[in-house]
């Protein structure tokens, strides 16, 4: 006599109901790390609000500039890039295609169907780093050259009272 165990089939046979979806900051992260390290590509330009912000201050939000469209098996991406004087256009897109679909591919299961990518900017390296410094890095070398010089000018009043009391002890007889 062969006996079944029916509470085992029934759980094995009844998958749970439910969908997994992911928010569109999630994606955009995934793309923005994925093309971090691109040959050729300085940075993703988050338009008009996004750089006075990040003129003002130090922000370094992978998510800045990049519009995705998340579907439930696909994902659309929009990117305007800055890119970097003497590579060329078309070698940078391939390999933001590559990296960002195997990325989201690997992360999320999902398909990359569309990748848009604008190139608003094309600048040298040290243009771009030197357009990085922000405000808030102005103010706090600034407040550091500061600390320095009044370190500097205690040092030498210092100094110099320790002079004087050296000469008036060897007045004194």
């Amino acid at each position: 006599m062969v006996t079944e165990n029916k509470a085992t089939q029934d759980t094995q046979a009844a998958a749970p109901k439910g969908e997994l979806t992911f928010d569109d900051k999630v994606i955009q992260k995934v793309v923005g790390y994925a093309i971090e390290n691109t040959p050729g590509l300085l940075g993703v330009d988050g338009g008009f609000v996004a750089n006075i912000k990040n003129k003002i201050v130090n922000s370094d939000n992978a998510t800045d500039g990049i519009e995705v469209e998340v579907g439930k098996e696909q994902v659309a991406v929009d990117l305007n890039v800055i890119m970097e004087f003497g590579h060329n256009a078309h070698d940078i897109y391939q390999s933001i295609t590559q990296v960002v679909a195997k990325k989201l591919t690997e992360t999320t299961s999902l398909n990359l169907v569309e990748l848009n990518v604008e190139v608003v900017d094309i600048q040298t390296k040290s243009e771009y780093e030197s357009s990085r410094v922000t405000l808030q890095d102005r103010v706090t070398d600034a407040g550091n050259t500061l600390k320095e010089k009044a370190a500097d000018g205690y040092d030498s009043v210092k100094n110099t009272a320790s002079k004087m009391t050296e000469d008036d002890d060897t007045r004194v007889v």
